[in-house]
């Protein structure tokens, strides 16, 4: 097993040194590749989101969505354990001085898009992850952050314990009231049918409302099993 670990490591160009075993693919991220290993100093498994810093646009989104995943720390939000450099290097706020840049997050079993491939939910598992949805929104809200990409790939859930917790910050914002946001809506590969009519045709100084109308598009999804939207816009 830890062969293929390895070799999984090494097809998808992950270099963390030996600290990291068994890797085994998982998913994407907005900013990167995610392979899921198990961290043989502090004993766990863990998801290793893998960024690559090619030129000045992706060092600029690596450093804004690793200073945002930094300041976040609640029971909602995946947590983040460290960011790493090539071979498992500190960082130290020297992103600049490396080629890619490792964030070793909280392994999560499944996650919501999964669940909803299986059908709808009851109504008490609906109401379950809706409230701890909007725990973990009213949290990263209150630190002045928008998420701007919450759909239901990026709510993940603990199968043994039904605990839902918010991922992938690759598209966040800080909140600032002063600045414009035009044009970014459309950056990267986001799915547009959690997102608001208006802030679609009119993405100009939006506020959490955007984050608020996803989650009601997620909540219709989740006791229909369609998307809100799904075909018309």
């Amino acid at each position: 097993m830890a062969e293929k670990g390895d070799c999984f490591a090494s097809v998808y160009g992950y270099d963390l040194g030996g600290r990291f075993v068994d890797f085994q693919p998982l998913g994407f991220g907005v900013n990167g590749l995610v392979l899921s290993a198990v961290d043989s100093r502090a004993c766990r498994k863990v998801a290793v989101k893998k960024i690559a810093l090619s030129d000045a646009r992706s060092m600029k989104h690596a450093l804004r969505e690793i200073k945002i995943i930094r300041r976040l720390d609640h029971d909602n939000i995946v947590k983040v354990y460290e960011v790493l450099g090539p071979k498992g290097t500190d960082l130290q706020g020297e992103l600049f001085k490396f080629s890619v840049a490792y964030i070793v997050q909280e392994y999560m079993e499944t996650d919501l898009a999964r669940l909803l491939e299986q059908g709808t939910l009851t109504e008490e598992h609906a109401k379950l992850f809706m409230y701890q949805l909007l725990r973990g929104l009213k949290y990263i809200h209150s630190a002045n952050v928008l998420h701007r990409d919450l759909k239901p790939a990026n709510i993940f859930i603990s199968t043994e314990d039904l605990v839902l917790k918010i991922g992938d910050f690759g598209l966040a914002r800080i909140v600032d009231q002063h600045y414009s946001h035009k044009g970014y809506l459309s950056e990267g590969l986001v799915t547009k049918w959690y997102r608001s009519p208006r802030l679609l045709l009119s993405p100009n100084n939006y506020t959490k409302a955007i984050d608020m109308w996803a989650a009601g598009c997620i909540l219709a999804e989740m006791l229909t099993g369609k998307m809100l939207f799904a075909g018309t816009l």
